[in-house]
């Protein structure tokens, strides 16, 4: 969320306020009860006031707070007669926010409607913790203060992996347990799910964390061109690139490359940890799953996956049973979020490079190729024609060798694919959509 708000810090705001009201009927009054010198980001503030209103009867007491021009914590209370009443706000906890004078709002409003506010400058400084707590399945240890904002706890962990959250002592009257989890793919305030610490080296190791900036250490780096991957989790690491057929890719981070499945259809190794690009120029994802030791490659229309267009050009992805990268231990099955993206070769051909019992099952296929990494537009058998003796395009009718129908577009083996050769599968679509035509090579 961005808040970016540039503030002075004071020291007390007594006679920094003022009361505004309006002409509706009534005379609403505010009068304060509780002299507030500051607050800490995370503080649930607290505050008396004094209402009445000799006029007419009371409705509601709001407390606003905003950072610069956005309203960022309201509270509202029920004031149906004049007198002394408590409550609280909360002040958000946000990283890279500077210290500085948020305003603080009261408005009373009768049941005419008529109003009276009260505004103040209330001065807003990030808490500096003497320390923190790091917690993980296996007991709390304590992160000492390294400096402004800056915390380490460095132990004899017990592994490598280190999946833990970061929680804060209450320092203040108004405090509150401030904590540091995962979301998404970053460290984000009030969660409590597992940060993926992931260090390099076992035995004694430091875990380090940043209260302003939410910067953290360790973390597993992989980086594509120089440039770093985000971690979606400690398995998965994803980086957006614009590439041109034949560009040089390297990877560094990876120690054990030499052991990664490449993907043919859009890697050619030149040595240990750099690359070739395969298909045509675009924007790819590159994606890198350290369980499965592989690189996932899709292509890109901006920021999501391709789709099919009207042209021809864009994306093919592949969804179904009996076939899956790097192996069939990681198989797609028939859940499109695992669609397998064509490589796009030019000429409005889409590649993919199958090998018998490893990447595809030599007995029995049932897959097919949709126009997007999701149900809606696919491949039938009145839009996708085959020649090949090996596999055909299902019309629900026509059985495999097995004497097993397939749906339509679905594909199905004529005969067994022989072990451990490699079959490559394009589709050209220069006809236009509606007149797909794959062929399969054996090499």
């Amino acid at each position: 969320m961005k808040k970016y708000i540039y503030l002075l810090i004071a020291l007390t705001i007594a006679g920094a306020c003022s009361q505004e009201e309006d002409n509706a009927p009534g005379n609403p009054v505010i009068e304060p009860k509780t002299e507030l010198n500051g607050a800490h980001f995370g503080d649930s503030l607290s505050f008396t006031m004094g209402v009445k209103d000799d006029e007419a009867p009371l409705s509601t007491l709001k407390a606003k707070l905003y950072f610069g021009d956005e309203l960022v914590s309201e509270t509202t209370i029920r004031t149906r007669t004049g007198g002394e009443y408590t409550g609280k706000l909360h002040v958000p906890f946000y990283a890279n926010i500077p210290n500085g004078t948020a305003t603080l709002e009261f408005v009373l409003t009768n049941t005419h409607l008529s109003t009276a506010r009260k505004t103040y400058d209330l001065p807003v400084t990030r808490p500096d913790y003497p320390y923190l707590i790091l917690v993980t399945d296996g007991g709390m240890y304590p992160m000492t203060r390294t400096g402004q904002y800056t915390y380490a706890a460095t132990e004899l962990f017990p592994s490598t992996d280190l999946p833990a959250y970061i929680k804060t002592p209450i320092i203040s009257e108004w405090g509150n347990e401030i904590t540091f989890g995962w979301e998404g793919s970053s460290i984000a305030q009030g969660t409590t799910a597992a940060i993926p610490f992931v260090s390099s080296v076992a035995g004694k190791f430091s875990v380090t964390f940043n209260t302003l900036t939410y910067e953290a250490t360790p973390f597993f780096e992989i980086k594509i061109n120089g440039q770093k991957m985000d971690m979606v989790d400690k398995q998965n690491f994803k980086i957006d690139l614009n590439l041109t057929q034949g560009a040089s890719i390297t990877v560094d981070g990876i120690d054990d490359i030499a052991d990664w499945w490449i993907d043919a259809d859009y890697l050619t190794e030149t040595a240990a940890g750099e690359f070739t690009f395969v298909p045509i120029a675009g924007r790819y994802r590159i994606m890198a799953n350290t369980t499965h030791k592989y690189f996932r490659v899709e292509a890109l229309s901006g920021d999501n996956p391709a789709t099919l267009q009207a042209d021809g050009t864009g994306a093919i992805w592949v969804i179904g049973d009996n076939v899956g990268k790097p192996s069939l231990a990681n198989i797609v099955g028939w859940t499109p979020a695992n669609g397998l993206c064509m490589a796009p070769i030019g000429n409005k051909k889409y590649q993919i490079t199958l090998k018998a019992g490893e990447t595809v099952d030599a007995a029995s296929i049932n897959f097919k190729f949709f126009h997007q990494k999701d149900w809606g537009g696919e491949f039938g058998h009145t839009t996708l024609s085959t020649a090949s003796d090996v596999v055909f395009v299902g019309d629900g009718a026509t059985p495999d060798y097995q004497g097993n129908n397939r749906d339509s577009g679905n594909l199905g083996l004529k005969q067994p694919l022989d072990p451990g050769a490699t079959y490559v599968f394009v589709i050209d679509v220069s006809a236009g959509n509606d007149a797909a035509v794959l062929t399969v090579t054996k090499q």
